[in-house]
């Protein structure tokens, strides 16, 4: 009996390339959404930290300021790819009118604040507040709630996976979810 099963996860043979979207079974836009979460949410971890360690002279706290202005800066480049694969998935495979198209509306503009968010922090980051000794008041709360949006955000990304099986389909090219335009919850009978 064998154990293991690595071939048929990372081969391509056999898979439709979909631009943008990817490769059947293998889309781009999940594994690129991971960095940018990660990055925003280790972000305002490290400006707590700064602000916690603080002790005048700065030296912890400024170098966890850099690191949260570092990783903030690499989420938001990986999230432009991010971005634009997820319009690419909107674009081809959601419908108006349905759960599934209004769901991935819900998570672009969370996503879409998130950034600004991110956008706004950074601003501030590298202009008013460039050689701080550790973060200040204001950049530490917008890492904060930026972190909390894009949560938020992710829940629904997941939710459009993991509860609506949208945007899933067999390395065949084949969905597994089918169109509603009335709201299907958990439990429901369908």
């Amino acid at each position: 009996m064998r154990t293991f099963s690595f071939g048929p996860v990372l081969t391509m043979k056999g898979r439709k390339f979909k631009g943008l979207r990817g490769w059947a079974g293998k889309p781009f836009h999940p594994p690129l959404t991971a960095l940018p979460v990660a990055a925003y949410s280790f972000a305002a971890v490290f400006d707590v930290l700064s602000r916690s360690v603080n002790d005048g002279r700065g030296s912890l706290g400024r170098e966890l300021y850099r690191a949260g202005t570092f990783v903030l800066i690499a989420g938001a480049v990986v999230s432009v790819l991010a971005s634009l694969t997820g319009w690419a998935d909107w674009h081809r495979s959601s419908q108006p009118g349905t759960q599934a198209r209004r769901t991935v509306n819900a998570h672009a503009i969370l996503m879409i604040s998130t950034t600004v968010l991110v956008l706004l922090d950074l601003a501030w980051r590298l202009t008013a507040y460039p050689d701080n000794p550790f973060t200040p008041g204001r950049v530490a709360a917008l890492s904060l709630v930026a972190a909390v949006v894009v949560s938020v955000g992710a829940t629904y990304g997941g939710s459009l996976v993991f509860d609506y099986g949208f945007n899933v389909e067999t390395s065949g090219d084949h969905p597994v979810w089918h169109e509603s335009e009335t709201d299907v919850f958990p439990g429901d009978p369908h």
